[in-house]
């Protein structure tokens, strides 16, 4: 399955998707899948100043354990509650309801440097 086209990603398998004013994150299926079982999700609160590059969060599987980082900077809006609840949503939709938190950016210029999802499944495809 190919990578939404609507979305920019890093080589450390973090996606980012513009909607509106905010930007929404999350890791890719190629993570979700060689995570294997993600077990544990745990996301910085809502209202939480975040720089580019540092992290949002983390996802813990049955493998390791894994932070998860912002390209932009900005203000954390909402998380997922649902995936803190059921981690096996990263797994099994992560493009869709295993999203993990919203930023409202204040500058998504740098989403351009990312790849696109054809550069991006070229070099991490799925199996």
């Amino acid at each position: 399955m190919p990578s939404p086209s609507t979305c920019r990603f890093t080589d450390s398998h973090e996606w980012f998707r513009t909607e509106g004013d905010e930007v929404v994150v999350g890791i890719t299926q190629f993570a979700a899948n060689e995570l294997t079982d993600v077990t544990f999700v745990q996301l910085k609160g809502v209202g939480t100043t975040v720089a580019a590059g540092s992290p949002v969060g983390e996802v813990e599987s049955v493998k390791t354990t894994s932070d998860v980082y912002s390209a932009v900077g900005g203000t954390i809006t909402a998380i997922n509650d649902a995936v803190t609840k059921d981690p096996s949503l990263v797994n099994s939709d992560p493009f869709g309801k295993g999203w993990l938190v919203r930023l409202r950016a204040a500058d998504t210029s740098g989403l351009a440097a990312l790849m696109d999802s054809t550069t991006y499944d070229a070099k991490h495809p799925v199996t």
